[in-house]
């Protein structure tokens, strides 16, 4: 059986609902004369904070060669070779 009138508990959950309601609603503006919405804001945000990766100059093959001996002579000639989890 369902009571047609609702008793004074949910008269209050009620209430108070529709207040918290009217509070939120009291603080929003529907001023549309501003620039920029909240979106472009949010858009304009995500520019400025991306990830910009580093673009190393081009080598030529000889200078690459190189570059991958010096650092493997650096790996081998390190002081300390135990438990550093790579092998040759």
């Amino acid at each position: 059986m369902s009571n047609p009138r609702p008793g004074p508990d949910e008269f209050d959950e009620e209430e108070l609902i529709r207040s918290e309601f009217d509070s939120i609603v009291s603080g929003l503006s529907l001023d549309e004369s501003a620039p920029t919405t909240y979106l472009d804001e949010l858009d304009a945000r995500q520019d400025t904070h991306r990830f910009i990766p580093p673009n190393p100059p081009r080598q030529s093959p000889r200078a690459m060669w190189r570059a991958i001996k010096r650092a493997v002579n650096r790996w081998f000639n390190r002081g300390y070779h135990e438990d550093d989890g790579a092998t040759l």
